[in-house]
């Protein structure tokens, strides 16, 4: 019920490693050498969310269920990857599957690990990958124009309309830019998503720096913050080595070594964070005796469409729903007692769900 989040990167750069990490697995083969990873490693987390705990105590729920990430471990693409190198054509096809992009880039130095391309560079590593992405979307719009021609001497109308945003969209791929789909009118709108760009998927840069810097940064780190400044792309520094260690520590030891390096949370946190914040996602909550349950939605989804999320019953058969807000809800010893003092609120079909909204939906059967 969160997302998906892709793991790319240069080979050799700590996305296995870091994928191991954040998972807890060991399900991704970490070696140093190129294209150790072939087929897509795929692991589950748990999305923390310390109002979970909170409002299970409160309704006295038997159990948890938080939010789940997935996260995608995609092998190392390399310069040509879109035209087939290094396997790069089913590399880059997984891209399509996920909601965002969690672009890892070596920010270390360790001569016993190769880098691909014989020194480190982050901006230049973060060129070629985003290149391989942008031909790669390139290449696939050039192929659907050719169908589309054909169709479009028939007079299809849609054809027709998807060649005209196509040609837009190629003008400014073909010119090193992205095409902004947010002026794009709903139909238009439409057609963008069909065509799955890579570059239009949300990225995150994770610089993967060493453990002395996993809390200030360094000079490579230092550099992506002022290139994602540059694209509004946001940047996160995660050391991949801190990751492995605390990875099979329980709860108490983590946090005390965490707390021992100066750091605020673990990396997989601030992934989760500011990919949530990436695709603009929040959190609402079911909570009663039986379970506490976190259901993760786009911003602005009204109250219907938040409830199809739990079952399509309870969008289709949609009444109102009763709720309060989990800021305003801990000051009462129980969700009945708010009940009682008046602050539950009732909202309709309009309503738009916000994040810490706690829900109970009425509908018919």
């Amino acid at each position: 019920m969160g997302f998906r989040c892709g793991i790319i990167g240069l080979p050799n750069v700590g996305k296995s490693t870091l994928f191991n990490a954040l998972t807890r697995t060991s399900a991704a083969q970490a070696e140093n050498y190129p294209f150790c990873t072939i087929e897509p490693n795929i692991g589950e987390v748990d999305v923390p969310d310390k109002r979970l705990e909170v409002l299970s105590k409160l309704n006295k729920s038997e159990r948890i269920i938080p939010a789940r990430l997935t996260f995608v471990d995609i092998a190392g693409l390399v310069k040509g990857a879109s035209q087939g190198e290094g396997l790069g054509n089913q590399f880059l096809s997984n891209i399509k599957e996920v909601d965002a992009v969690a672009h890892v880039v070596r920010c270390f130095e360790d001569d016993n690990i190769t880098h691909v391309n014989g020194q480190i560079d982050p901006i230049k590593d973060i060129e070629i990958i985003e290149t391989e992405l942008l031909l790669s979307d390139i290449s696939n719009l050039e192929k659907r124009q050719v169908s589309l021609e054909k169709k479009a001497k028939s007079n299809d109308k849609d054809s027709k309309e998807k060649l005209i945003l196509i040609d837009e969209i190629l003008e400014k791929l073909n010119n090193n830019s992205l095409f902004d789909f947010k002026s794009l009118d709903e139909k238009n709108i439409k057609y963008f998503e069909e065509f799955s760009l890579l570059t239009s998927k949300k990225m995150i840069y994770v610089c993967n720096v060493d453990e002395v810097s996993a809390n200030s940064g360094n000079k490579y780190s230092k550099e992506i913050d002022e290139y994602g400044a540059t694209k509004e792309i946001d940047v996160i520094k995660i050391s991949a080595s801190i990751e492995s260690q605390i990875s099979v520590l329980n709860d108490e030891d983590r946090n005390e070594y965490i707390d021992s390096l100066g750091l605020a949370e673990p990396g997989l946190n601030t992934l989760i964070n500011e990919g949530y914040n990436a695709l603009d996602l929040v959190t609402y909550f079911t909570s009663g005796p039986k379970e506490t349950r976190a259901w993760t939605i786009p911003r602005n989804t009204l109250a219907p469409e938040s409830a199809g999320k739990i079952h399509t019953d309870f969008e289709k058969g949609f009444i109102r729903a009763e709720t309060i807000n989990y800021d305003e809800l801990i000051n009462y010893s129980s969700y009945n007692e708010a009940k009682d003092s008046g602050k539950i609120r009732l909202e309709g079909k309009e309503y738009e769900v916000k994040d810490g909204d706690i829900m109970n939906f009425r509908f018919n059967n």
